[in-house]
Order: C-alpha cells, then sequence, then structure tokens
C-alpha cells in the first residue's frame, strides 16, 4: 500500500464528528509547508554579491602591497 492509500484508509475509520477537525489539522499542516518555504542557506548565499577588488589586501590604501 502507499503512503497515500494508508491516509485513506485511517480517514475512513475516523467517526464523522471528528473530521471537521482532522480537516484543520491538515489545513494548517498544508497552509505551515507553504509558507515555511524559504530559501536554503545555498540560495541566500548565491545572492551575495561583493563590489571589491579580486585581491581585498591589494592597494587599499593606496600603496603598493610589500611582498617578502
Amino acid at each position: 500500500m502507499t503512503t497515500k492509500e494508508l491516509i485513506y484508509a485511517e480517514i475512513d475509520r475516523i467517526d464523522e464528528a471528528q473530521l471537521d477537525e482532522l480537516y484543520t489539522l491538515i489545513k494548517q499542516f498544508t497552509q505551515a509547508k507553504q509558507s515555511s518555504s524559504t530559501p536554503s542557506l545555498m540560495e541566500k548565499l548565491k545572492r551575495i554579491h561583493i563590489d571589491a577588488p579580486e585581491d581585498f589586501a591589494a592597494h587599499l590604501d593606496g600603496t603598493p602591497l610589500a611582498v617578502s
């Protein structure tokens, strides 16, 4: 049996009086899942743009970089 079939089988066992409560629970669950679709860490990191020279240490104060 698939998960959906198992869920339907359990729903069939619930009294009519409790179906409203179950429906409310399911609606809250689906709404929570839809609203919690926040971007992942990698998606957030992809949006970062750094406006700086390739070598951050090079020429920040206008003087040449001393190399040993």
